[in-house]
């Protein structure tokens, strides 16, 4: 595998890393990570086209772009990626409501699906779409257990509107899927939060999608209001540092999730996935340096699945955790780097939703306020 990072910040392209014979003729892949004002300029396409002109080239917008151990806003990372022993094949569905997210997962999976399938990475639009319906519908649609990672599209704190495009500048309403294909790629996945949970665990009562009205026999938002006490005079903001915890039966594994509103009216709650019926939550608190820590895990985890030190590391945190972690953002990244050493290439994003498997051989789940890490090695 070759590899080429720029980053394009104040006017500028600079080349931050280059792989001794790359050339941009030969590049498969682009993945263009960059601020949603940038994106909306013209010619940023064009000027990766005439680079690269037979790659699939991937833009997305993002709440924060990472590269190497740095984290920045209002740039562009674009990493250029030329495989050496494994082909790629890439997808674009269009929607127009949040209803067409399963039906765009299940294409995606019957476009994407071949029995020398390694491994898929999605971009989404972060505002149109049901991530649980989408990754539920990749699941069902793909006869075995693929890793399926990637993220939602983010747009800074602004939750406005996020744009993805393959092979077009980048646009609403877009969801992008790739597919790696071969056996000499190997992949590793993992996601971790690094959250404090505390109070009992209590049933979901109703619900509808990802609005949570009622939690046992108490109105959700009057019931999230008491745990917080004097925190709860700082909503809806001060919703970032109390996620809850969710398992949508016993016997799985819990997932984070993030409220993006909340309504006095109704006295509900909106998450940034589902919460169905009777699924099972928890209150849980920030912890600066457990979510630090918790990024370091998650690269010890992904890089343990391969049998060399991974070439290139994608990374999908959640804004959430961005906003929480504030001028300490930075440091989750670094403890990833510090993990995989000055070889690898680190590229990614901040989202608004992670896409991984909770556990190696698992189906993949809609994450938040987690650091994903995906890892990529040839033999």
């Amino acid at each position: 595998m070759k590899l080429r990072q720029s980053v394009f910040d104040a006017d500028n392209w600079t080349i931050i890393t280059e792989t001794t014979g790359f050339s941009g003729h030969k590049a498969q892949l682009i993945l263009a990570f960059g601020e949603r004002a940038l994106l909306d300029k013209p010619g940023l396409y064009q000027q990766l086209r005439e680079l690269y002109p037979a790659a699939a080239i991937v833009i997305n917008s993002t709440a924060g772009e990472i590269f190497d151990d740095k984290v920045c806003d209002d740039s562009i990372v674009v990493t250029a990626i030329e495989f050496e022993k494994t082909t790629i094949r890439s997808v674009q569905i269009d929607i127009s409501d949040r209803s067409e997210s399963y039906a765009a997962g299940r294409q995606l999976a019957q476009t994407l699906d071949d029995e020398t399938l390694a491994a898929v990475f999605v971009i989404s639009d972060g505002g149109l779409v049901n991530g649980t319906q989408l990754i539920d519908a990749l699941n069902h649609g793909l006869d075995r257990i693929v890793p399926i990672t990637g993220g939602l599209a983010g747009d800074a704190a602004r939750f406005e509107r996020t744009l993805v495009g393959l092979n077009q500048p980048p646009a609403v309403g877009k969801i992008v899927g790739i597919g790696f294909y071969g056996s000499e790629l190997t992949v590793g996945t993992s996601s971790m939060g690094g959250w404090d949970v505390f109070g009992p665990e209590r049933e979901v009562t109703r619900s509808e999608y990802n609005v949570l009205y009622q939690i046992g026999d108490k109105q959700a938002l009057d019931l999230y209001k008491e745990y917080l006490g004097k925190y709860a005079s700082g909503l809806p903001s001060a919703a970032l540092f109390f996620p809850l915890s969710m398992r949508a039966t016993p016997d799985s594994h819990p997932l984070v999730r993030t409220i993006l509103t909340i309504d006095e009216a109704t006295r509900s709650m909106t998450f940034a996935g589902d919460m169905p019926e009777k699924s099972l939550v928890r209150f849980m608190t920030a912890n600066l340096d457990r979510l630090i820590e918790a990024a370091a895990v998650a690269a010890h985890t992904a890089r343990k699945h391969l049998a060399v030190e991974p070439e290139l590391a994608i990374l999908v945190s959640c804004v959430g955790r961005k906003l929480v972690l504030g001028q300490r953002v930075d440091e989750e990244v670094e403890a990833v780097r510090e993990v995989f050493g000055s070889p690898s290439v680190l590229t990614g994003f901040y989202s608004y939703g992670e896409i991984s498997p909770i556990a190696p051989d698992a189906r993949c789940e809609l994450h938040n306020q987690t650091m994903t890490i995906t890892v990529f090695s040839e033999k």
